[in-house]
């Protein structure tokens, strides 16, 4: 058994982590993290980046990654397509801001490189077992090390950045399944394909055969995805069957086809933890909460979370005021509710439920059309879109 003391420690290397751990870094507050996966595996899974433009500004403003303005493709608008006709919705000209195509795959590996550089003490293949002693002043993490030895971090505070399953969760709310929960009857089959872009900016479309959604990633490689049920077989279409349902939902735009290289069932839920901070431990990111993919919140709800902690973090390891921290829970709450209740409405409004009826058809294309046809429904979908002023930061 090896033991480890530190002030803050961290379970998970994502995003929320390890953005956590850059912050805390140039407050001069150390911390260890952990994360059961290798680097490799971390760099190398991709994952769709849609940045809000705070999220692009904390992490350019932060050092955390100086390829995020320079490599990622700046998007000023979206399209709603449905009833056979696209709609642009104008980020720039409805709240003056827009967002990042950026995948998250490469923040990661921007954060990994710049905390390395920093001396950060991350360790990859360390497994988070339990945690204990989170109502003491000095809570430990008990892991296990690639070789099996047994590992204990001694904190000031822990941290759980890891993930829908994590197990940090279990030490705040009693339950590593606790929390407001819901499935949604539809999954995404996606697919990533070496292909020029279809379009300039990402297309969202509601058509009568379901939902589609046409992404990017580079200028060879596109991600599409299209409704399916949540029980579907990725490898029981052709690429001829993919290509084929892919273009009946998206009507008025001809897809640029290539080779599919990737293809997955992202299913859809919606969670939130019971409680957020017991003692000394918080949740943040995927162990806090999810969200559906459609209003891109994930990640972005991770950095903002990561914002209100760190600030709480700094109050009460460096001037011994524990307010802030007392009041995460309410604080960050308030922005994932509302990027929850967002993540449903895009969600509800633009996919086809397995069981609507005429009716159910027609009220939807009413709320779209409610929306495109209003510079406050328009306004409103860009401003949550784009990200709402992070807190303390505004």
């Amino acid at each position: 058994m090896t033991t480890t003391r530190t002030r803050v420690a961290i379970v998970g290397a994502g995003p929320a982590g390890l953005l956590l751990a850059h912050l805390l870094g140039i407050a001069g507050i150390d911390s260890v993290v952990i994360d059961q996966r290798m680097r490799e595996q971390i760099e190398t899974t991709i994952r769709a980046g849609i940045l809000e433009q705070g999220t692009v500004e904390i992490l350019d403003q932060s050092g955390a990654s100086s390829r995020v303005r320079t490599v990622g493709q700046r998007h000023d608008g979206i399209e709603l397509r449905f009833a056979g006709a696209g709609h642009r919705i104008d980020f720039a000209d409805l709240v003056g801001r827009g967002v990042y195509l950026y995948p998250q795959h490469e923040v990661l590996k921007d954060l990994i490189a710049v905390r390395l550089a920093k001396g950060q003490d991350l360790r990859f293949g360390v497994t988070a077992v339990r945690v204990e002693g989170v109502e003491t002043d000095l809570p430990r993490v008990i892991a296990t090390g690639p070789d099996g030895d047994e590992v204990v971090i001694e904190a000031e505070f822990v941290v759980g950045a890891d993930g829908s399953h994590s197990v940090v969760r279990e030490a705040v709310t009693g339950s590593r399944t606790g929390g407001f929960f819901r499935e949604y009857p539809f999954a995404w089959f996606g697919i990533l394909t070496e292909a020029p872009p279809s379009a300039h900016e990402l297309i969202y479309s509601n058509s009568p055969h379901g939902f589609a959604l046409i992404s990017q990633r580079s200028a060879t490689v596109q991600r599409m995805y299209f409704q399916c049920d949540p029980e579907a077989d990725p490898d029981a279409l052709s690429e001829e069957q993919l290509w084929h349902e892919l273009q009946s939902r998206v009507p008025g735009t001809t897809l640029k086809e290539g080779p599919i290289f990737q293809r997955d069932v992202l299913r859809f839920r919606s969670f939130v933890a019971h409680e957020l901070l017991h003692g000394r431990a918080a949740l943040i990111g995927d162990a806090a909460h999810t969200v559906p993919p459609t209003g891109a919140k994930g990640m972005n709800l991770a950095v903002a979370d990561v914002v209100v902690l760190e600030q709480a973090l700094r109050a009460l390891l460096l001037d011994g005021d524990a307010r802030l921290i007392e009041a995460f829970p309410e604080t960050a709450s308030r922005r994932i509710w509302k990027a929850q209740h967002f993540s449903w409405w895009m969600t509800n409004m633009l996919h086809v439920a397995p069981d609507a009826s005429d009716f159910d058809r027609q009220r939807q294309l009413g709320e779209l059309r409610s929306v495109v046809e209003s510079e406050a429904g328009r306004r409103y979908l860009a401003e949550a879109y784009t990200g709402w002023p992070l807190e303390g930061l505004a």
